[in-house]
């Protein structure tokens, strides 16, 4: 026996929450084998908060030190009120549409609308071919401004398809454990006085990320698949031995 501390999740899962997980990693993979350009058809987005000053992690302020020398100190502190909402669209290649919500903006069918179709011109712009043959499936995840009727029926009217997504299931969702870890991790211990400075250093984290980056995201996204289905449709992340 040994004492171990409690992992927090986002929610405690019924069992039909957990087995829609697992039907839904089913569907994508099944979806995946019949056809193999699935993924590289696949846009998917998702919003977050960025911070004037988030505090770094505890791996990030370990110091070298003699062993006896005295433990280093520091105070704690808090996340900065000046912040700004980012939302962005991305592939297997590359960004496709991102912008920052702008202040006191409710992100609402309505707005969620207007964003959908800047991601078309995008998709116009840097997808010609993507845009020419419609063969592009959207991913995000089951917010209320998502699942609205609004945005329902302008997908519909749009004819674009909806890649299925569980609710309450961030450890599949591509933005939560591949591209908002990366940039934050980047961002974390850093003061910005203004949004502007936000905005301009979000850029630059984005800017790092490579061809690469975006290939092995969609690689671990069909491995996260099956590690869904070996959890019995419980979160993953951070579970030992996964």
């Amino acid at each position: 026996m040994r004492r171990i501390s409690a992992r927090y999740v986002p929610r405690l899962l019924s069992d039909d929450q957990k087995a829609l997980h697992v039907s839904v990693c089913r569907v994508l993979k099944q979806q995946a084998r019949d056809d193999p350009n699935i993924i590289s058809n696949i846009i998917t987005s998702d919003e977050t908060w960025v911070y004037g000053y988030d505090p770094e992690t505890k791996q990030q302020s370990l110091q070298w030190k003699l062993p006896n020398s005295p433990r280093p100190k520091k105070a704690r502190q808090v996340r900065s009120n000046v912040k700004s909402r980012f939302i962005i669209f991305f592939d297997i290649q590359d960004t496709v549409h991102k912008e920052f919500i702008p202040h006191g903006q409710t992100v609402n069918g309505k707005f969620y609308c207007e964003v959908l179709k800047w991601l078309r011109e995008g998709i116009r712009h840097k997808r010609p071919d993507k845009w020419k043959k419609n063969n592009w499936f959207l991913h995000h995840d089951n917010g209320p401004a998502h699942t609205s009727l609004i945005v329902r029926q302008f997908l519909t009217s749009k004819n674009i398809t909806v890649i299925p997504h569980p609710p309450y299931s961030p450890d599949l969702t591509l933005c939560d454990f591949f591209l908002f870890p990366k940039m934050k991790l980047w961002l974390k211990g850093r003061h910005f006085d203004t949004t502007e400075e936000i905005h301009a250093e979000t850029q630059e984290v984005i800017n790092t990320l490579t061809f690469e980056n975006f290939q092995g995201c969609k690689k671990s996204w069909e491995t996260c698949w099956d590690r869904c289905k070996h959890a019995q449709g419980d979160y993953f992340e951070g579970d030992g031995g996964n």
